[in-house]
């Protein structure tokens, strides 16, 4: 059915974390907001659930931040959820090594001159210094390379930390990766010191730190949400949009409504054919162990040598994360929880087969975060006068993650009038 035009309205189509910036930071403006989805849930790809097989509630992915994210600040101050994010209170990441037995805790220090690297206590044993020296040039830019071109890609420090920590920020092989991408993760972190780095993960869950409070946010404000709700097609002419075409029916626009498209690439792409969008993908496999985590485990640790890369510890649950997953996401269940259970147990020294595990595959991820895949991210303005694109797959100079989403949507709202 057709809705009446009763103003200058901003609608937000999609309700992922860029959607929901998008939308929230507008309504920090007062400007009035109509966020839809296609999903009956918020929250895109950071979503929660309950799940029957485990009988609890469970996030789809581990999705970490860390303490120096400007954008995940803002969200969460505007949102009212910064304690809903937790971690420790120092720069600490403990890692353990599955072949060998071994761990070691990285310990950077909290400034930005890092003359933890010279304290072998504090780096990754059996590294030298000049590996740190060497690995520094990827903080400096390299449009259109690739890691490989700018690192060797080899040795201790690669094997042991750097490799590990890229396959989990740019969830992309790191060889084939952008070093651009990279580094400007890098120069926003490790670059910054420790108090920029204390990871942090969402308590007690995705939508209850990120999703939920933005909703109730929104509903204070006024805005409409309407969940369910699947765009079908834009009606554009005269250089813009002047239509939505949802699946319950069309809803004309006003001349000052303002658009925000915050929805995967390949579903804007077939909105607005000819837009050029990333179009490969990489998978993340997460698995959900029902059991506690031994006393004192620390929140996260990551692995060498295993099948993952981190394994969390949440009051209820151990979980892992494996990015850059392809080569997983056609595994039989059973085959690939006792493959990830081998790596939680030798991690917490558990004996026994595993306990209760949901798997969760994306196989869609995030875009593949090469140099050519980032050459194909559009900016947020387009040619339409009145739409703005939003999303971790735009070009915000940053690899598919929270911190991007989320500055993609504040991004789209400050272009709107």
């Amino acid at each position: 059915m057709t809705q009446p035009v009763t103003g200058a309205r901003v609608h937000v189509v999609g309700a992922g974390l860029a959607g929901l910036s998008a939308a929230v930071t507008l309504a920090g403006r007062g400007v009035p907001v109509v966020l839809s989805d296609a999903a009956r849930q918020a929250g895109g790809r950071c979503r929660s659930y309950h799940d029957g097989v485990l009988d609890m509630e469970i996030d789809n992915g581990n999705h970490l931040v860390l303490s120096g994210n400007p954008a995940v600040a803002r969200y969460l101050g505007a949102i009212g959820a910064q304690d809903r994010v937790r971690g420790p209170t120092t720069a600490e990441f403990p890692f353990f090594d599955v072949l060998t037995g071994h761990t070691w805790t990285l310990r950077p220090n909290d400034g930005p001159i890092p003359w933890w690297v010279l304290a072998e206590k504090r780096r990754v044993p059996g590294t030298r210094f000049g590996e740190y020296l060497a690995a520094a040039t990827l903080m400096r830019r390299h449009a259109g390379r690739r890691i490989d071109e700018v690192l060797p890609c080899r040795g201790v420090l690669w094997e042991k930390f750097l490799r590990p920590l890229l396959v989990s920020i740019l969830n992309t092989s790191p060889e084939q990766a952008s070093a651009d991408l990279a580094g400007a993760v890098m120069r926003e972190t490790l670059a910054k010191g420790g108090t920029s780095i204390r990871p942090r993960v969402a308590m007690p869950s995705l939508a209850g730190a990120f999703v939920d409070p933005a909703l109730q946010r929104l509903r204070q404000t006024g805005a409409e949400i309407r969940l369910g709700r699947r765009l079908a097609a834009l009606k554009l002419e005269g250089g813009r949009v002047s239509g939505l075409s949802f699946a319950d029916g069309e809803e004309p626009l006003g001349p000052e409504d303002r658009v925000i498209l915050a929805v995967p690439p390949w579903t804007a792409q077939e909105l607005l054919p000819g837009l050029t969008v990333p179009d490969a993908f990489c998978a993340i496999v997460n698995a959900h162990f029902k059991v506690a985590p031994p006393a004192r485990a620390p929140l996260l640790v990551g692995l060498v040598g295993g099948t993952a890369e981190w394994v969390f510890a949440f009051p209820d649950r151990l979980s892992v994360t494996v990015s850059a997953a392809d080569r997983l996401v056609d595994m039989e269940t059973q085959q690939l929880t006792d493959l990830l259970w081998r790596d939680v147990a030798a991690v917490h020294r558990l004996d026994g087969p595993p306990p209760p595990c949901r798997i969760v595959k994306e196989k869609r991820a995030t875009f593949a975060a090469t140099p050519a895949q980032d050459a194909r991210r559009p900016g947020c303005p387009t040619r339409w006068t009145n739409l703005f694109l939003a999303g971790d797959w735009t070009a915000t100079g940053l690899p598919a993650t929270i911190e991007g989403a989320l500055r993609s949507g504040e991004r789209a709202a400050a272009l709107v009038p």
